[in-house]
């Protein structure tokens, strides 16, 4: 297994772990944005392939096996001040995962990160938030974050195994698809 820079042909892979990490709000979202007739998760490929924005093949790393993805990671610095000033312009179902963000400046923020289901167990994750806290140690950042649904339980725990600590939580807002209810926990980390 190596882990590397995703490309626009991961896409496709790309779009079904962000749906899986996101807790199937990701598919829910796309689906009001996608054209007549287009399936969500085509969107999602669509968006995934894109050069610039947040959720662009160009933020993700892969680990990848025989030309096989098996996991991704999204992760970056956060800003040193993030603001909230413009929560009213976005979707309910996120707020709660913005207004979480926002307790963490500065922080290494672990935006996304999903390994298939088939891949589940080998280890993925851990190497994906390895390579992540190298990343943040590498930019002189000294804590990583996280945000994870309560209910969530087996993320939950390696993230705590991991030593990651819950330092603030806010109620999911269901909508159709919703895998876990409970709460929003943001999980920190000092390095």
């Amino acid at each position: 297994m190596e882990i590397k820079n995703a490309t626009k042909e991961n896409a496709s892979d790309l779009a079904h772990l962000i749906n899986l990490a996101g807790e199937g709000i990701p598919k829910y979202l796309w689906s009001s944005m996608a054209e007549e007739g287009q399936d969500p998760m085509d969107y999602g490929e669509m968006r995934a392939s894109r050069e610039e924005g947040g959720f662009s093949y160009r933020n993700a790393r892969v680990c990848v096996e025989d030309a096989q993805v098996q996991g991704m990671i999204i992760s970056y610095k956060q800003p040193d001040i993030y603001s909230t000033d413009d929560i009213d312009d976005y979707p309910d179902i996120v707020k709660p995962l913005i207004l979480l963000e926002s307790k963490a400046p500065g922080s290494w923020y672990i935006n996304a990160i999903a390994t298939f289901e088939r891949y589940q167990g080998l280890g993925i994750a851990r190497m994906l938030l390895k390579e992540a806290e190298e990343r943040a140690v590498s930019e002189g950042v000294s804590e990583l974050s996280l945000i994870v649904a309560s209910e969530n339980t087996r993320a939950k725990g390696l993230y705590e195994y991991l030593g990651y600590e819950s330092v603030s939580s806010l109620p999911v807002v269901t909508y159709p698809g919703c895998l876990h209810g409970g709460e929003w926990l943001l999980m920190t980390r000092k390095l």
